[in-house]
């Protein structure tokens, strides 16, 4: 039995959420509903425009979502990331201790530098807006990869976000040459449209190479397989992963376990913040399918998982929401 459940690698991201209204976008110049990489003078820029004493701010990075999500409904996870020795850094240290999330990291040897953080503006549609200062992140390379905790895990989980710097498509590169090595299974994310649609070519070298499961939204499924259509894209992604996941919005998720297409029907929630839902879905699902449970069943848990997060402000849940989600569904 794999000691870990999880080993994911991903951006170390401290989120800054806020809340905006429409006309913030077209004002700043900001592309919305995406995430866009910016450098520190633009993001400071930006952070002057918002109230921030309104905001919040709360441990981020697509796969530190996610591996948070599966500790907290009881799976075990560990995470190799960066973080600068900064206040910022000692939180992002603090709040994977929190969630009981294993990491190489050691406070004392991290470099001095500027922790990732990321700008998180939620509109009045609930659509979330990021713009990413990746800081210490760009030189997390596959030096800071462990390869036994890589070798005593059921699976590894990679952000697709990686790929928009070449020390860490290196480093996907190499986590998923060793899980190969030990024949542990490989999980991705796209994480975003935009890693997608401009950074098409590094993510046909990680998807090319297969993935045992991929996680993906409807637009970013139609945009890498070239598609207008879910049901051509759905058949597309047939040829490039083992298993995936689609999630759909308002429309739940479609799931391919490899042999059947599965429809995971959505709950009924008044969105609020989009912000980490996807993660909550993925890290939910993979808790599930970890634990004995049949895809249809994880994709039940991650639907009404990450309806709970769209539905208040912030990507994670508190413990007596994971453990009525838990009852409802797994119990």
């Amino acid at each position: 039995m794999a000691k870990y459940d999880v080993y994911a690698i991903g951006n170390a991201i401290v989120d800054i959420v806020t809340e905006v209204e429409h006309d913030f976008f077209e004002k700043n110049e900001v592309e919305k509903g995406v995430m866009t990489l910016v450098d520190e003078k633009r993001q400071q820029h930006l952070m002057q425009a918002i109230d921030m004493n309104k905001s919040k701010l709360t441990g981020g990075g697509s796969a530190g979502n996610t591996i948070a999500a599966l500790n907290q409904f009881g799976g075990k996870g560990f995470y190799s990331c960066l973080v600068a020795k900064d206040e910022l850094g000692k939180f992002f240290l603090d709040d994977l201790k929190k969630n009981k999330v294993e990491t190489n990291l050691v406070y004392e040897k991290l470099p001095q530098d500027h922790t990732g953080r990321c700008l998180v503006m939620t509109s009045p549609d609930a659509e979330r807006t990021m713009n990413t200062f990746l800081g210490v992140n760009s030189f997390f390379s596959p030096s800071y990869l462990d390869e036994d905790a890589i070798k005593n895990s059921s699976y590894i989980y990679m952000e697709g976000y990686l790929v928009a710097s070449p020390n860490g498509l290196e480093a996907m590169k190499e986590t998923k040459r060793i899980a190969e090595r030990h024949k542990v299974s490989t999980a991705l994310t796209f994480s975003d449209p935009s890693m997608v649609k401009y950074f098409s070519k590094q993510m046909e070298e990680i998807v090319g190479a297969s993935v045992d499961l991929l996680f993906c939204n409807e637009e970013e499924a139609m945009i890498f397989t070239g598609t207008n259509d879910i049901l051509e894209a759905r058949e597309k992604l047939k040829g490039l992963a083992k298993r995936f996941v689609m999630t759909l919005g308002k429309n739940g998720a479609l799931v391919f376990d490899g042999d059947t297409f599965i429809q995971i029907e959505p709950y009924k929630v008044t969105a609020v913040d989009s912000n980490g839902a996807g993660d909550m879905f993925a890290g939910a699902f993979m808790y599930a399918i970890t634990h004995g449970h049949s895809f249809a069943e994880a994709g039940k848990l991650a639907s009404l998982a990450s309806s709970k997060v769209v539905g208040q402000w912030g990507p994670r849940l508190t413990k007596d929401e994971v453990e009525q989600i838990l009852k409802h569904l797994v119990g």
